[in-house]
């Protein structure tokens, strides 16, 4: 999965896209493997205000599009760190969630057809 990283009012630092393209690298195995390297995750990481000193002040925004279903998860905690774990922890719920709902239609549809199939051949 490509990523790109959009910051607000920081410096993205080695240490914070190296960590960020970690948790990232964990979303692909909810995700279809033909479709994995197609797909694009917009990352946004920022202070959520200038003024505020205690609170959450920093935010994640991670969405990723696919054919026609968009995904995506959005943090706010007082740490980083804590933040982009949080939205991808998220995202990683609402990928297995779509997954789970796709590969649940296709059991059913499966199944339907055998017991049209059943009933066919009686």
């Amino acid at each position: 999965m490509k990523h790109n990283i959009k910051t607000l009012d920081m410096q993205l630092t080695p240490a914070i896209s190296g960590y960020l393209e970690k948790r990232i690298s964990h979303l692909d195995k909810f995700v279809d493997g033909s479709i994995a390297e197609s797909l694009m995750c917009y990352v946004e990481l920022g202070k959520s205000t200038r003024h505020h000193k205690k609170g959450d002040l920093f935010k994640t925004e991670l969405t990723i599009n696919t054919g026609g279903k968009s995904f995506r998860a959005e943090a706010e905690e007082s740490d980083l760190y804590a933040s982009i774990d949080v939205a991808t922890d998220e995202m990683a719920e609402e990928l297995k969630s779509f997954k789970d709902k796709k590969r649940s239609l296709l059991k059913r549809g499966g199944a339907t057809i055998k017991s049209f199939l059943r009933g066919f051949y009686k």
